[in-house]
Parts: C-alpha cells; structure tokens; sequence
C-alpha cells in the first residue's frame, strides 16, 4: 500500500505551481469525503485524488497527460485499479470508469476546480461564503472559468447516480473542512 506521505512526495517532486499543488490537495479532500460516504478505503481514494495530476504541471498535453503519468505510477509500483482511475478522468484517453472510485474522481476533478474559481470572486475569497446557488449561477455563465468543462461537471454527478444540486453540496462542505490548507479561508 502506498501512503499518503509517498504520494504527496511524488507529487511534489513533478509539480511547484501552487495552484495546482491546491487542486491536488482540493480534489483529495472531495475524494475522502466521498470516501468515507460510500464506506469506502478514505487513504486509497485521497491518493488516488492527490496523484491525478501529478504529472500535468511536466507534461500539460492532451497527448501526454495523464499517460506519462500512469507510466510512472507503474514503475512505482502503484494499483492498476488506481492507474485505471487517474486515467479515466480524462475524457481523452477513453478508458472506462467502471469503478466508483474512478467515477468519484472524474465527478469531483472539474467541480473542485470550479469550486475554487468561484471562491476566488466572492467578495472575501472565502470557501465559507460558497453556495450551491452561487455556483449554479457560475455554471451558467460561459465566460466564467471558461476551461472548465460543465457537462464532465454534469455527467460525473449523473455516473455517480447523485443529483448535481447534491454533488455540489457535498464538495463544498467537503472543501470547506481543508479551506485553510487550500488558501480559501477568507482574507
């Protein structure tokens, strides 16, 4: 079993960018809470959300990400069931989602992002304000957070058999446990 300690380890030796250091952190947060709803292993689930995209901030191409990635992982010795899940939460490379792990992380990826986008415009960029209404208000909004794909936002809620309303709910409250670690906590 890989730890957490290894993990955030390998994570930080690919990747300095802060803001993608807190998405990885964010998206592990998301995958623990799901974790321990589903009863499932909460120190697996958050590696695997800490690890996704470990190798972006190196190799940022829909070519390479998150593959190069995967290869590493191997060579390390990680679970292919782990591997197959990082891998599935890129639409592009076309590998199945056929585990609930692997759907949590594609649900969560996209709305931990938009999550934060949307704290970082509330008027004391606090995790604490961020209401499921805001962030439906945002999802409207095309300009905003523009990368951001909505409808891997809605098909992740719509894998995991969660309404969106809350699947956003549950990431927020998840989120807003680690908003501090994740730099939201307010200014």
């Amino acid at each position: 079993m890989k730890t957490r300690q290894e993990a955030y380890a390998l994570l930080t030796e690919y990747t300095q960018k802060d803001g993608l250091l807190k998405h990885a952190l964010s998206v592990e947060m998301a995958m623990r809470a799901y974790a321990r709803k589903f009863g499932e292993d909460e120190e697996a689930w958050g590696v695997v959300g800490l690890l996704h995209d470990f190798d972006y901030e190196r190799y940022p191409t829909l070519d390479d990400h998150p593959m190069r990635g995967a290869e590493i992982l191997r060579e390390k010795g990680y679970p292919e069931e782990w591997i197959t899940a990082i891998l599935g939460h890129a639409e592009h490379t076309g590998v199945p989602r056929e585990t609930r792990m692997a759907k949590t992380l594609f649900a969560v990826d996209e709305l931990c992002g938009f999550i934060t986008a949307v704290t970082y415009v509330r008027p004391n960029r606090m995790l604490g304000e961020v209401t499921v209404k805001s962030v439906k208000k945002k999802l409207k909004d095309k300009r905003f957070a523009a990368q951001v794909s909505r409808e891997d936002i809605r098909n992740g809620a719509e894998e995991l058999g969660i309404e969106l309303d809350a699947h956003i709910d549950f990431v927020i409250r998840a989120l807003q446990e680690g908003a501090e670690q994740l730099g939201l906590g307010g200014e």
